[in-house]
């Protein structure tokens, strides 16, 4: 996959646990329902290609399957780093609407949260789906920016203030796996879908 953008300011907000599982290749999966300021209270993909901002206040470790909750150090409410590391961007290359349970739990093997996580979820608003995103991981050399007051808040996306150069940064995995990740996973939840609906039908005809 070929890279586009030199630099971008264009940010994603999403928990540390969940940007270093990106990172190393442990998933390309996150799932969102907005933060409480989204714009007219609905998750919105404002930009497919962005860096990855880590957060730390609202992580709850308890939401998190069992390897990843013991990534999580607890910190006091609105503590945030002097310096926030910027280590990857990414390219949303898939965003699966979805408010079928049974579907979104078809794919906890993908992802790093837990099923209480994911009702959770999908009962918070529920007359809006559940957002299925897949990303294209990028590892940036490492480095730092300062924290600005107007970068805090429950919202998911924001504009640094400053652009961050993306040359040096390789993909997390080879396009082949990535690839091979993405097409699982459509066929998963296209399976399922169609799996629903004959079953839907099946009811309907003989219920």
């Amino acid at each position: 996959m070929q890279m586009e953008l030199t630099t971008t300011f264009h940010a994603l907000k999403e928990w540390a646990v969940a940007i270093n599982a990106l990172e190393s290749g442990e998933t390309i999966m996150l799932l969102r329902k907005g933060g409480i300021h989204e714009r007219n209270g609905h998750f919105q993909v404002a930009h497919k290609q962005i860096l990855l901002y880590p957060t730390y206040e609202h992580q709850q470790a308890f939401m998190l399957k069992a390897e990843y909750a013991n990534r999580v150090y607890p910190v006091t409410p609105g503590w945030h780093p002097e310096k926030v590391p910027i280590g990857s961007w990414a390219e949303i290359t898939d965003i699966l609407p979805c408010s079928d349970e049974y579907i979104v739990n078809s794919l906890l093997p993908f992802h790093i949260w837990n099923e209480h996580s994911i009702s959770d979820r999908l009962k918070w608003k529920p007359r809006q789906p559940l957002y299925i995103l897949l990303l294209r991981t990028y590892k940036l050399p490492q480095q730092e920016i300062p924290y600005h007051p107007k970068y805090g808040g429950c919202k998911s996306w924001i504009d640094l203030d400053q652009p961050i150069h993306l040359q040096g940064a390789k993909p997390v995995l080879s396009d082949f796996a990535y690839t091979q990740l993405v097409e699982t996973i459509r066929g998963i939840v296209g399976e399922k879908m169609e799996t629903k609906i004959d079953t839907l039908n099946y009811n309907s005809t003989f219920g």
